[in-house]
Formats: structure tokens, sequence, C-alpha cells
């Protein structure tokens, strides 16, 4: 059985999507979400294609690494933004130099925004019933 290789571990969340990513150290770049390529796992959007690489592109890493990544939850959208917070993440945990930098391309912390339930007696969250005078 061979020995598995090292990784680096990262986890990042948007609404409701939820990313892991590994990153293995490569001389080839390689870039796998849910056991696709990015590129066909995003329908061919090559704008959030080069948006989940940001972390990797600012930090000038994007040829040192094969990121595979897991995500479920939220639309493509929220899912892009979990896979940017688990890469910017786990390249923390390898070099602690790098937040400097990704901080300043606010990609460290995590967007708090979340939808708002819906309220009893109302249709939505805040939506109510027109007000009739009369």
């Amino acid at each position: 059985m061979a020995a598995k290789e090292k990784y680096i571990y990262g986890y990042g969340s948007r609404k409701s999507a939820h990313a892991t990513a590994r990153l293995y150290k490569s001389k080839t770049h390689e870039l796998i979400i849910n056991d696709q390529p990015a590129l066909e796992y995003l329908s061919g959007n090559t704008a959030l294609a080069n948006e989940v690489m940001e972390p990797l592109t600012i930090t000038q890493k994007d040829n040192n690494y094969k990121v595979t990544i897991k995500v479920s939850g939220g639309g493509h959208a929220s899912q892009v933004d979990a896979i940017k917070l688990a890469i910017a993440r786990a390249l923390m945990k390898d070099a602690v130099d790098l937040r400097p930098i990704l901080k300043k391309a606010n990609l460290v912390s995590r967007d708090p925004r979340e939808k708002e339930r819906k309220k009893y007696g109302l249709r939505s969250a805040r939506k109510k019933e027109q007000f009739s005078k009369r």
C-alpha cells in the first residue's frame, strides 16, 4: 500500500455553501472541484474559475500546488466565495507570512451575511400584508 500524500487543509463557508480545500505540493498546477476540473464544474464560466484562483495568484503560488476541493450547498457564486476562503486559510497554515497579503486582498475574513428567517404572521422575512385604511 502506497504512502498517503501530505496536504494542507483549509475550510471556508459562505451563506449555506461549505468548502474544504486540500493543497498538495506539486510542480504542476491542477484545480479539481468535487472530482471534476474546475472549469467543467463551474459550467464553463471562466470568470468564476479565475475568481477561485485569486488567493493563489495574489500570493504567486499558483504553480506550486495541486488543489482538490469538496464543496456543497448554495449556488455557484457562494460556493466560489467559500472555496476562496478555504484556499486562503490553507495557504496561511503553510506560510504565515502570506497573511498580510491575503488580508489586504480581503480574502481572510468570512462574509457573515446569511438569509434572514421568515417571521410568523408575515409573507417572508419582512414583507407584510398591504395596509388598507378602508
